[in-house]
């Protein structure tokens, strides 16, 4: 069987047991096998075309897991929306994408989504866990018009966007065989076993996804968070009482904030993640609170998982002598680090751009924007990022897309987006703008919804300062350093 086949007979193989609970509702694996199959029954009566992209705006829901394993596990190709943007932007994708099918929650179905649509002539599919039929054809979208529609050559797979862990967010393409490096990524985060998942990654990245398809094929249940909150959270791990946990450190961060104590978290032994560095200070605090072993790991949409990690053992031998580490690379996995400036293979200890060689996903080197250290041991060190990316709570901003929409305002001249850092979240976006000559007054909410309505939530800046100049180093750049120093000072004050 290919690895389609086998996920189809996984999600069939046990119908009676429990796959999955969401907000105090369990659901059977027969339920989500009946989602699977009710999905691709009605693309197929709408006459969708095998190669045709599919949409999914995707939200952490019951209904959107069983949607996409029907899509995965039918041999459709499977194309990812984040819900988490402005509906306008939700629409341009459609249009731009122009997919044959999309495929989205009830609320997600707004007026300019819908027109989108049907601008395009696509199929829509509606998901709603309260209606008496949970996936039904869209009342305005039940056929497919004209096109053109978008299609995909070769194998079929997941097109997933990429967090930007290894530069600008781009679509990236696994055909169906590759993902069995995602059921890998799941083992080495629960060290082989397949413990209950508390699911707080979202669906719609490398590692909610990971957790889609690994689950059925592991036979694990899985609590589906929707959205991360501490209360949620630690009922589930009560409830499940599992050995691992999964997450980012802002979780950590959050859980040790409101001082949960000790014997709720009673039988977990390690605490494992990734998305964003975890900094020594905050796993020294965990650990000591909770008696929970943080293992620590690195991965990329671009990796279909994850590349580098801690273990148990390592984590035994050398927690103190390698703190900051994010781990060592797996079996199978080659690392180097080059020259930023000469592209030069670099001797260890030396910093530069970390490369990796996946023979899983690509027979050849994989480049990213992450500024590493590999030590004579090969533990990997996370010494920045070459791109300037601000990693807000496991998501990757872009300081330039900020800045290009921000500039896309008619009141803005120009506009400077720096990182601040954050206790809970790692690092925020702040942002000082410049205003034109002889327009119409525009204040900081006015510029924030402008940002909302254009990227998603995570992109919106904590703060926006309105300046009479940005400040500029010789060469009339922005001087971000200045911005930034600017933040600091009205933080200090």
């Amino acid at each position: 069987m290919n690895f389609s086949q086998q996920l189809r007979a996984a999600i069939h193989a046990n119908p009676e047991k429990p796959a999955m609970d969401f907000k105090g509702r369990v659901f059977t694996g027969g339920e989500i096998a009946g989602l699977a199959d009710r999905t691709l029954a009605l693309l197929d009566a709408a006459g969708i075309e095998q190669r045709a992209s599919i949409g999914v705006v995707v939200r952490n829901k019951p209904l959107h897991a069983g949607a996409m394993l029907g899509l995965l596990t039918g041999d459709r190709w499977l194309t990812t929306v984040y819900a988490m943007q402005a509906p306008g932007s939700i629409a341009q994708e459609l249009r731009d994408s122009r997919f044959a099918a999309v495929i989205a929650d009830r609320i997600d179905w707004t007026p300019e989504v819908v027109a989108a649509a049907r601008e395009c002539g696509t199929f829509g599919l509606v998901l709603d866990l309260e209606a008496a039929e949970p996936i039904s054809v869209h009342p305005e979208l039940t056929q497919p018009g004209a096109g053109p529609f978008r299609t995909m050559d070769g194998e079929p797979g997941l097109e997933i966007l990429s967090s930007g862990t290894t530069g600008k967010p781009k679509r990236i393409v696994f055909p169906t065989r590759i993902l069995v490096r995602m059921i890998d990524s799941v083992k080495v985060a629960n060290m082989g076993k397949a413990p209950p998942s508390i699911l707080s990654w979202p669906y719609s990245g490398i590692g909610g996804m990971c957790d889609l398809v690994a689950s059925p094929m592991l036979g694990r249940h899985v609590s589906l968070l929707e959205r991360f909150n501490v209360d949620d959270w630690v009922e589930a791990v009560e409830r499940l009482k599992p050995e691992t946990v999964v997450g980012v450190p802002t979780i950590a961060r959050m859980v040790l904030d409101a001082k949960v104590p000790r014997e709720r978290l009673a039988g977990v032994k390690y605490f494992v993640g990734g998305s964003a560095p975890m900094p020594p200070e905050l796993q020294d605090e965990f650990e000591e609170t909770y008696g929970i072993k943080v293992i620590w790991a690195y991965g990329a949409t671009e990796f279909c998982g994850t590349i580098i990690s801690w273990t148990p053992d390592l984590h035994e031998q050398f927690r103190k002598t390698k703190a900051g580490a994010m781990g060592k690379a797996l079996p199978g996995i080659d690392l180097r680090v080059i020259d930023v400036e000469t592209g030069e293979i670099l001797p260890p200890g030396r910093q530069g751009y970390l490369e990796a060689l996946v023979p899983q996903v690509r027979d050849e080197w994989i480049s990213t924007t992450d500024l590493v250290e590999i030590d004579e041991d090969g533990f990997v060190f996370h010494r920045g990022r070459g791109d300037g990316a601000i990693v807000r709570g496991g998501h990757k901003v872009i300081p330039e897309k900020v800045g290009d929409c921000l500039r896309d305002h008619p009141a803005v001249l120009d506009a400077a987006v720096v990182g601040l850092p954050d206790r809970r979240l790692g690092a925020v976006p702040v942002a000082v703008v410049e205003l034109k000559a002889d327009v119409a007054a525009v204040d900081e909410a006015a510029l924030k919804e402008h940002v909302r309505a254009a990227l998603t939530t995570p992109q919106v800046p904590v703060a926006i300062r309105i300046v009479d100049r940005i400040p500029r180093t010789t060469s009339l750049k922005a001087d971000l350093g200045a911005v930034r120093k600017m933040f600091e000072d009205q933080l200090a004050g």
